[in-house]
């Protein structure tokens, strides 16, 4: 059976952000909220974020899925594949873009409508091991709400696959089914959540389309494309922080410039055993013997 990787923002969108996955959204989105039995959301309306298919290309490119309730509240789902290390301020511009993007000319504030954001993150963000964390505006003493307006979610994957998960926990059991579960487990959550199984049903669907499979190669490639360029990114600011450090430990111990030879330096590993060797150095003479003999000419 042809693979797909259910975080591909690509096949999410065709998942949950289709008319014949809206089960499986609503079903996903009353177990984020977790609302009193009977409370829950029967029907959204699924607003279009489609964009064409060239530009799947592009890593910077937004597959979110955006739906609105009954109650006129807007609902933003979007995974997170690579950590640009700025999700909250992201997170907080493109709420805010949303929230503010209701009123057209001549509307009145009154007009405006909850809105919430949900992030599927592919990576760890907070420091502790809770799946979930929610965000509203409080009072910082009392905790009273100032208005149910903004709402914000985010969910780590990698949290739920290393602890020892629920099936009978409706989100869990979700965010395992986005973790690519496979096989008995996967069986086991599709019978108890008919959500879950059609969801299932939608991914048939697509992983028969050749079409589909093609522009899912397509965005997955532009995915990797992405979280290898952030991996790039976050080495090289490692070197060059290792090189700082380096340069500036041996310029106030020793009164010794460098920094051309250390900045040619690029591999972590050797820049650590260099600033280890340096430690036990008393004298300038040292010093120099030591990168000498960890940075051969």
């Amino acid at each position: 059976m042809y693979w797909v990787n259910r975080t591909n923002d690509y096949v999410f969108k065709r998942i949950f952000g289709s008319e014949e996955g809206k089960e499986a959204l609503l079903g996903f989105l009353n177990a984020v909220f977790k609302l009193p039995p009977g409370k829950g959301l029967t029907d959204v309306k699924l607003l279009d974020r489609e964009i064409d298919p060239e530009y799947l290309l592009d890593r910077a490119a937004r597959l979110d899925v955006l739906a609105k309730a009954a109650d006129g509240s807007l609902i933003n789902v979007e995974v997170q594949i690579a950590n640009r290390f700025d999700i909250d301020k992201r997170t907080l511009f493109y709420w805010a873009r949303l929230y503010g993007g209701q009123l057209k000319s001549g509307q009145q504030f009154s007009e405006l409508r909850r809105t919430v954001t949900i992030n599927i993150l592919c990576f760890d963000w907070f420091a502790d091991e809770r799946y979930h964390h929610v965000f509203r505006i409080r009072d910082i003493e009392t905790g009273e709400p100032m208005n149910d307006h903004l709402e914000i979610h985010f969910l780590e994957l990698n949290k739920v696959r290393r602890r020892e998960w629920n099936p009978d926990d409706p989100l869990e059991a979700w965010l395992m089914y986005l973790n690519n579960l496979e096989g008995e487990g996967l069986r086991v959550i599709a019978e108890k959540n008919p959500a879950i199984k059609k969801a299932l049903t939608v991914e048939e669907i697509f992983r028969k389309d050749e079409a589909e499979r093609r522009l899912y190669e397509l965005r997955e490639k532009a995915i990797h494309d992405e979280v290898s360029m952030i991996a790039g990114a976050k080495a090289e600011g490692m070197v060059e922080a290792k090189q700082d450090t380096i340069i500036r430990y041996l310029k106030k111990r020793f009164g010794t410039d460098c920094e051309t030879r250390i900045r040619q330096v690029k591999d972590v590993g050797t820049l650590d055993e260099l600033f280890d060797s340096l430690l036990d150095a008393g004298t300038p003479e040292e010093a120099g013997e030591i990168i000498a003999r960890v940075l051969p000419q």
